[in-house]
């Protein structure tokens, strides 16, 4: 059997420096507290709202046996100048002007028929979903290839979603703008994977399902809430922080410093699913309960 050096350190993010936009909540929030608990020095949060980033960094400064701290920044990514801003204040807290993640969390998400979409809507969702993580990404990509490495990478990683690969809601339920900015997100990181790789960057998507999240509470409870929609799912549940923990630390971490433009959706299966799976796992369950 080959030998592997560290291996006690192969998913430790010892002394990295991480940057996740939407950090103050859902999903945002898991991430950055994977990378405290793995070992990360400084975990920056952003977000709109201050009271939000405040009350997270509190928690996440509060678990114990952390090596590192989180902090906050508040910043709008929405818009050009939002992106400028950030970067800016980031330069200002990271002096030596390396980073070693940047995660694109930050999300915008509205429902209902497309025929009555409001076009507002359909901009705004592009603005945050697309256009930040074109933006913000390109801003940063100095700080990026400061800190990375041909041996450790710096890692961009884009937290898309399963609405960008399958189409799981239509009509009045549906979310299309939402979807389809999804979908783009996942293209625009296949193509950041080959334009930064020779920088020493590395580029990911993750495509998580379900999660109870503030952005995913109003689909889950449309769908009779957390217990109705996880017994539809393959898995018999939803997602839980875990499930996110473990992809993101493996990503940034050295166990996938070879990982590079692939999609890896966090979703039990669901999007595997048709009328025929569905009743093969009903049947499978229903058995096993006898």
């Amino acid at each position: 059997m080959a030998e592997i050096p560290n291996f006690a350190t192969l998913f430790s993010l010892n002394g990295k420096i991480a940057l996740v936009t939407g950090g103050s909540t859902g999903i945002g929030y898991y991430i950055a507290a994977a990378f405290m608990r793995a070992g990360a020095s400084k975990v920056i949060i952003t977000s709109r709202k201050e009271d939000g980033l405040r009350e997270a960094v509190d928690k996440l400064n509060a678990i114990r046996g952390l090596t590192g701290r989180a902090s906050y920044i508040v910043s709008n990514i929405s818009t050009m100048d939002g992106v400028e801003k950030l970067v800016a204040d980031l330069r200002k807290v990271l002096p030596e002007g390396k980073l070693d993640i940047l995660v694109n969390n930050a999300a915008a998400s509205w429902g209902g028929s497309f025929e009555e979409y409001d076009d507002w809507k359909v901009a705004k969702t592009f603005d945050v979903n697309v256009r930040a993580v074109f933006n913000l990404t390109r801003r940063l990509q100095p700080m990026l290839m400061a800190a990375g490495t041909r041996d450790d990478p710096a890692r961009n990683i884009i937290v898309s979603s399963v609405g960008g690969i399958t189409v799981p809601h239509v009509g009045q339920t549906g979310a299309i703008a939402y979807s389809a900015s999804k979908a783009a997100a996942h293209h625009l990181g296949r193509n950041f994977a080959m334009e930064l790789v020779p920088h020493n960057i590395t580029t990911n998507i993750i495509a998580p399902g379900w999660f109870p999240t503030r952005l995913a509470n109003p689909a889950i409870e449309k769908a009779g809430g957390e217990e109705a929609a996880g017994a539809v799912n393959p898995m018999g549940r939803l997602g839980v922080p875990e499930d996110i923990a473990g992809v993101v630390v493996y990503l940034c971490s050295r166990a996938g410093r070879y990982v590079n433009g692939e999609d890896i959706s966090i979703d039990g299966g669901v999007r595997l699913m048709n009328s025929s799976a569905a009743n093969h796992i009903a049947n499978v369950r229903s058995k096993a309960k006898l």
